[in-house]
């Protein structure tokens, strides 16, 4: 009985770990071509049932921590990051291993999501909840997690001497755009609000998430 019941649990993880290599990219083509569409998606599935939500996707969390976890790994393989090299003793500690490092990451990139969310829910008049900010929270997961493939890729190609810096900036200032570009066409969207408007809460998030970053980084920098 426990033997078939361990049989049953590895067809379960094969076939989990199997579909992700077929709905994780398949995500990622739909995002990159028709963000706001996956984030109205994304909006949609929260009402269905728990165990049908994104049967056909890969939900936007995981999407934006299992890029993070690959891109660690290309770092990681191109030599241009090395798990431990921190400037002071609370850093260092922080991104002496890979789990810490991409769980320091990943509410980095989280941040924003979080942030942009809350935004939208005083604007809206609602309560900031765990039930009201999760629908708005995981939409923004799937922009967070196209951004932050754009930038650390092209944060890798600036580390790497053989290669021109120009691709580069090209990547982290073309993630950037895109971002900025959908986050703002999404509060446009959702507050039918003015493209002057949806650009300036686009830009006001991204500030605040940068402020709030600091106000954590600073103090175990100068641990």
């Amino acid at each position: 009985m426990d033997f078939l019941k361990l049989l049953r649990s590895f067809e379960e993880f094969l076939f989990e770990a199997t579909s992700w290599l077929l709905f994780y990219p398949l995500t990622l083509w739909r995002l990159v071509r028709r963000p706001l569409a996956m984030m109205e998606y994304s909006d949609r599935e929260q009402s269905d049932q728990e165990e049908r939500r994104y049967d056909d996707t890969v939900s936007p969390p995981l999407v934006l921590l299992a890029t993070l976890v690959m891109l660690n790994i290309l770092a990681v393989a191109a030599h241009v990051e090395r798990p431990g090299d921190g400037g002071s003793h609370a850093l260092a500690w922080l991104i002496a291993s890979p789990e810490r490092l991409i769980l320091f990451r990943s509410l980095v990139f989280g941040l924003i999501p979080a942030i942009a969310a809350a935004m939208l829910l005083k604007r809206q008049g609602k309560k900031i909840s765990r039930d009201t900010l999760r629908p708005p929270f995981y939409a923004q997961c799937y922009l967070a997690a196209a951004c932050a493939a754009f930038v650390s890729i092209g944060h890798i190609v600036f580390q790497r001497p053989e290669l021109p810096n120009t691709i580069g900036a090209i990547l982290m200032m073309g993630g950037l755009a895109w971002f900025l570009i959908n986050q703002s066409r999404w509060f446009r969207h959702k507050l039918s609000v003015g493209w002057i408007d949806g650009t300036m809460l686009a830009a006001k998030g991204v500030a605040y998430a940068l402020a709030y970053l600091a106000l954590l980084i600073v103090p175990l920098a100068l641990v």
